[in-house]
């Protein structure tokens, strides 16, 4: 719920008071969460990097493995309703389609290395190949350019209602929708959301209401 501070801004007449205060609130309370996910990420990555070092070591070059149709059935499964998803967002237009074409495009991925990995020095491993390299990879980047796409077009509109018609910048250069600030290095990534100095001033449309 709105209170104290926020609620003052909140109370008066046109959307734009009321949009400022909920953005504001979700900056301060989505802080921590901010934080614990990047601290959460690297301690994955450290933890993994050291994980890969043991497996590339101790693990035998041949392993007989039990649940061998339950592990692909269910991975394929995964794929078909991941599919089924992407096909409803597109027709419906939703904008998790994005997401829909993104885990596609890893599931695809996963799927032709597994696939070529795991037959390697088998009869199969060349039928796999070319599966990975004439269906499944090509079908992984399709889906990378629809997402990527869509993700510039939902740019450009963002950048057109705010009277902005400048090219759409590299991804890894645009930052996150809301109130934090870009930084210019690691420490800024712990630091809380900036408050910016127009949030506190009345909208010119608000004081002539």
């Amino acid at each position: 719920m709105l209170k104290g501070p926020e609620l003052k801004g909140a109370d008066q007449p046109g959307p734009t008071r009321l949009t400022r205060a909920a953005t504001a609130m979700a900056g301060t309370r989505s802080s921590w969460r901010r934080r614990l996910l990047i601290a959460a990420a690297l301690a994955c990555a450290l933890t993994l990097a050291a994980w890969v070092g043991w497996l590339a070591v101790t693990l035998p070059g041949h392993y007989r493995a039990g649940g061998w149709s339950a592990a692909w059935v269910g991975f394929d499964g995964a794929l078909v309703l991941t599919f089924a998803a992407t096909a409803w967002a597109a027709w419906r237009r939703r904008q998790v389609l994005i997401l829909c074409l993104v885990v596609l495009a890893t599931l695809l991925a996963c799927d032709a290395w597994f696939d070529t990995a795991l037959d390697y020095g088998t009869r199969g491993f060349t039928l796999n190949l070319l599966l990975a390299l004439l269906v499944e990879l090509p079908l992984a980047v399709v889906a990378l350019m629809g997402a990527r796409r869509l993700l510039r077009l939902t740019f450009r509109r963002l950048d057109a209602l705010q009277g902005d018609s400048g090219p759409v910048p590299p991804f890894w250069k645009v930052p996150l929708f809301g109130d934090y600030s870009a930084g210019d290095g690691y420490r800024d990534l712990f630091r809380p959301p900036h408050t910016h100095q127009d949030d506190a001033t009345p909208d010119p449309g608000d004081r002539a209401a």
